[in-house]
C-alpha cells in the first residue's frame, strides 16, 4: 500500500492534471461534452499504457544504450526540476506545450495522443520518474501496486479532465494560479529527491 500511495503522489504532482486542464479546455472548446469526454478518456488510456511500457521496459532500453539508473535519475531529476520551475512562474500552464502544438491541436479532430497524452499527461517528466520506479528488487507485488498506482492516477486524472469546466469555474484563475505553484514546490522537490539519491548511490 505505501508503493502504491508512493507512486502515485510522485505521478501526480509531475503529470499535473489541473496544470493539463487549460490547454484541454482550449482544444475542446467547441466539441459536444459527449466526444470532451471521450477525448479525455483515450487520453487518459494512452498515458497507462505509456507509463507502464516505460517502467516494465525501461530498464532494458536504458542497458541497450549502456545508461546507468542513476544517469537517468540526474538528467530525469533536472528535468522535473526545470518543470517545477515552470510551474512556480506565472503563465506555466501555457508553457507546457508550444503554440504551435496548441495551433495543430485546434485543427485536430483526435487529440487524445498528442498534445494531450503526449506530452502534457506523460510528457519526459512522468517517464523518467515511471522508469526510476523500477528496480531487480521488486517482486511481483510491488510491481502490481505499481501498475495499480498508474490506473489509479488515469482515473482520478479522467475526473479532473471531465468536470474541468466547472473546476475552472469553481477555483477561478487565482486558485489555479495557486494550485499550479503548489504543485511546481512539489515538483520541484521530487526533482532534487531524485538528484540526491542518484548521487549518494554514486559516491556514498
Amino acid at each position: 500500500m505505501e508503493i502504491l500511495l508512493a507512486t502515485f503522489s510522485a505521478l501526480f504532482s509531475v503529470v499535473n492534471p489541473f496544470g493539463a486542464m487549460p490547454v484541454f479546455l482550449t482544444l475542446t472548446q467547441d466539441d459536444t461534452p459527449a466526444h470532451r469526454n471521450q477525448q479525455a478518456l483515450k487520453a487518459c488510456l494512452y498515458m497507462v499504457g505509456i507509463l507502464a511500457i516505460f517502467f516494465l521496459t525501461g530498464q532494458y532500453v536504458l542497458n541497450f544504450f549502456g545508461i546507468r539508473m542513476h544517469d537517468l535519475r540526474i538528467a530525469g531529476g533536472l528535468m522535473i526540476m526545470k518543470a517545477g520551475f515552470d510551474l512556480l512562474t506565472p503563465g506555466a500552464n501555457k508553457k507546457k506545450i508550444s503554440p504551435d502544438v496548441v495551433e495543430e491541436g485546434q485543427q485536430k479532430e483526435d487529440i487524445s495522443f498528442t498534445p494531450l497524452a503526449m506530452p502534457m499527461l506523460s510528457g519526459p517528466g512522468a517517464i523518467a520518474v515511471s522508469i526510476g520506479f523500477f528496480t531487480t528488487s521488486l517482486s511481483i507485488i510491488d510491481m502490481v501496486m505499481i501498475l495499480a498506482a498508474i490506473l489509479l492516477l488515469a482515473v482520478v486524472t479522467f475526473i479532473i479532465l471531465r468536470f474541468s469546466h466547472q473546476l475552472t469555474r469553481f477555483m477561478g484563475k487565482s486558485g489555479l494560479a495557486a494550485l499550479s505553484r503548489i504543485m511546481g514546490f512539489i515538483v520541484l522537490s521530487i526533482g532534487v529527491n531524485f538528484i540526491v539519491s542518484a548521487l549518494k548511490a554514486l559516491f556514498f
